[in-house]
């Protein structure tokens, strides 16, 4: 169906919505199929295209217009859009540019619009900067003109109906058996775990399957940016998401003061969707201060790297010498899971490291198991995590939670 027809139609639509602003979704649907079926009679339709044209005209209404079918994909895992005319989806971890577009650019931040208010969101010329998510749990992050120089900007990553498992991340070659039992066994104990990783790598994903193993007996609090995470195992849960400001620069709540707030709601862990900035510090003193196996996620290039990050983002937030926050890091953090996304598309855990104190003024990080690539075959990158033969030092919380016959090895 070519575009013209379906803005001709719209606009019949439209008209009819005019008259009745408060129409159902039934209705809406009832009077698109008469619009079809009349158009119809002078244009032969088989039923499958006036099926599919009476979705696509009721998506354009109630829908996400052109995204709703890409949404409704599962093989879809993230939808770019540059401009109304420049469209791009990832599928399996490859980039496709789509063959269509929007009218206008008015079309698509009417879209964006209705996204945004839809999660009491604002952006526009004066905050054009926006992350938001829709009903589904998808996260949407926006950036309007003239910010953008193209036109509006959309970028939606897609996440599963159900999260994965631990298991499902094994059998996708993520990592082994026997890390995904450490790290199992090290949750349990309430060590304390920081995923660190780049954009795409995987973070979350592998936060929601770290999270499956938490006792369903404890009280959990979870505090992000946009709403990600589908902890499904705890019943005791309060999830907590930050608010921009309102178009009078008030209101906006930080995740500063979530995490705040979070120690007066007797948590047993506090799960930190990802740490940007100066909130690293209340992070920090949150789990030094009895919060363990409180789990979080950071960009970075390595677990080496992701100390560095967290001087860097602690520091913005406190006026505390280095020597200071690095102590602070080094008590807070037991455990670094990093993770790549590797040159064949796939991700994969690449490091788990310890974070066993601070020596000569640098906080310590010794691995545990590294990625070690064995070479390539049909594209695929052929490899997996190895023992580093370093055993874990700090054992004292398996031992608090009768756990100390569950590794071998001895410790502090």
């Amino acid at each position: 169906m070519d575009e013209e027809t379906i803005q001709l139609l719209k606009e019949r639509v439209r008209s009819q919505l005019e008259l009745d602003s408060a129409m159902s979704d039934e209705e809406m649907k009832r009077r698109i199929e008469q619009v079809v079926f009349q158009w119809a009679g002078s244009h032969p339709l088989t039923a499958g295209e006036k099926v599919k044209l009476v979705r696509r005209l009721f998506h354009s209404f109630r829908g996400l217009d052109l995204m709703q079918p890409l949404m409704d994909d599962p093989a879809v895992t993230e939808i770019m859009i540059n401009s109304h005319e420049e469209l791009f989806v990832e599928r399996e971890g490859r980039l496709t540019r789509l063959p269509f577009a929007f009218e206008s650019a008015e079309r698509l931040e009417d879209l964006i619009q209705s996204v945004v208010a839809g999660v009491n969101r604002v952006v526009n010329e004066s905050s054009p900067i926006v992350d938001a998510r829709l009903r589904d749990g998808s996260r949407v992050h926006i950036v309007l003109p003239p910010v953008a120089l193209k036109g509006p900007t959309m970028t939606i990553r897609k996440f599963p109906d159900k999260p994965l498992f631990m298991k499902d991340l094994i059998a996708l070659g993520a990592l082994p058996e026997e890390p995904a039992k450490l790290l199992e066994t090290l949750v349990k104990a309430k060590f304390n775990i920081f995923i660190s990783g780049g954009t795409g790598s995987g973070k979350t994903t592998f936060l929601n399957a770290l999270s499956q193993f938490i006792p369903e007996d404890e009280r959990i609090v979870t505090i992000e940016d946009a709403a990600e995470l589908q902890i499904v195992t705890v019943p005791n849960l309060v999830s907590m998401e930050t608010r921009n400001a309102n178009t009078e620069g008030k209101g906006a709540i930080s995740m500063r003061e979530l995490i705040k707030a979070s120690l007066r709601m007797r948590p047993n862990r506090i799960i930190v969707g990802e740490v940007r900035g100066g909130e690293a510090i209340d992070m920090l003193q949150a789990m030094n201060t009895g919060h363990d196996g409180s789990l979080s996620t950071g960009h970075s290039n390595s677990a080496r790297d992701m100390i560095a990050r967290l001087e860097t983002m602690a520091l913005s937030g406190a006026d505390l010498p280095v020597a200071v926050i690095r102590q602070q890091i080094a008590s807070a953090i037991d455990i670094i899971v990093h993770l790549s996304r590797l040159r064949d598309r796939s991700r994969r855990v690449t490091e788990i490291c310890e974070v066993t104190g601070v020596m000569d003024g640098e906080v310590v990080v010794r691995p545990l198991y590294r990625f070690e690539e064995e070479g390539e075959r049909d594209g695929r990158v052929i490899g997996g995590l190895k023992a580093s033969g370093n055993s874990l030092q700090h054992t004292w919380k398996l031992r608090m939670a009768g756990m100390a016959g569950s590794l071998g090895g001895e410790g502090a």
